[in-house]
């Protein structure tokens, strides 16, 4: 976040050190809060300060209007399971993180880009550096 580029075997071995340090390897989403055992909470309150990446709703678009709003990882569609409600609803997932960019880059929607709904969106983005579609669609082969 700070500009500096690290490569990323320091980066790697960074992660293994701090992973080992707090003694955590359990994932949790950013909506979750750390509470003290025994005891459970809801609507608690905690101070998050991340970078936010301005999305392109024109390359979503693009995006869609080339492979339509089926999932390219499991063939899941909205529309055809809810109706209505469902029409067009579908993630635009980012093959390459903007957040390892960096900086403001031009898109190709084509190229760049593919549809998944939100389960397989969140099952890519569980580990650092994500999932491949490819790798999440050989999860599913049972």
């Amino acid at each position: 976040m700070s500009g500096v580029q690290i490569p990323d075997n320091v980066a790697k071995e960074l992660e293994i050190l701090w992973e080992g340090f707090t003694h955590s390897k359990s994932f949790a989403f950013p909506e979750e809060v750390e509470e003290a055992q025994g005891e459970i909470f809801e609507g608690v309150v905690k101070r998050v300060s991340v970078n936010a990446y301005e999305r392109s709703p024109e390359a979503r678009r693009k995006c869609i209007e080339h492979y339509g709003v089926t999932c390219q990882v499991c063939g899941f569609n909205f529309e055809k399971i809810y109706g209505e409600v469902g029409k067009d609803f579908i993630h635009a997932h980012h093959l390459k993180q903007i957040s390892e960019i960096g900086e403001t880059y031009q898109i190709d929607p084509v190229q760049d880009l593919r549809p998944v709904c939100p389960n397989c969106h969140a099952i890519i983005h569980k580990r650092n550096p994500p999932y491949t579609i490819e790798e999440v669609k050989r999860f599913l082969e049972f």
